[in-house]
């Protein structure tokens, strides 16, 4: 049986390391930091590292309405989506993520997109 991707790169430990490092990432981007200034950051790592190990198919998952309602609130236009992706991708990269696996995971992660993005 083939492994997931979660399990060809390490699982918990290694996706832990790829969300905290995306975070850094991403509290520095001009267009998508300001989205973190009022959240708990320990909290949203969290949720994030189980939503990338979903991706990932590792064990995590969460339901496309789950998804929409924890972004409802949020402002987000498809430039923001679209940077998101970029850091996601270049993150995944430095990491040793290989090309085809990156579009696999960004892939799962675009498909989610009608359900944060509002028309700017």
């Amino acid at each position: 049986m083939e492994k997931t991707l979660f399990e060809r790169y390490g699982g918990f430990s290694t996706v832990s390391k790829i969300v905290l490092d995306l975070y850094d990432r991403l509290l520095d981007d001009d267009d998508v930091g300001p989205f973190f200034d009022e959240i708990d950051m320990a909290r949203i790592v969290d949720h994030q590292t189980k939503f990338v190990s979903a991706l990932m198919g590792g064990p995590a998952s969460y339901t496309d309405d789950q998804i929409a309602k924890m972004h409802a609130h949020l402002a987000i236009e498809p430039l923001h989506f679209d940077r998101l992706e970029e850091i996601l991708r270049a993150t995944l990269s430095d990491h040793g993520v290989a090309a085809e696996d990156i579009e696999a995971i960004t892939g799962a992660f675009a498909a989610r997109r009608p359900l944060v993005e509002k028309a700017p």
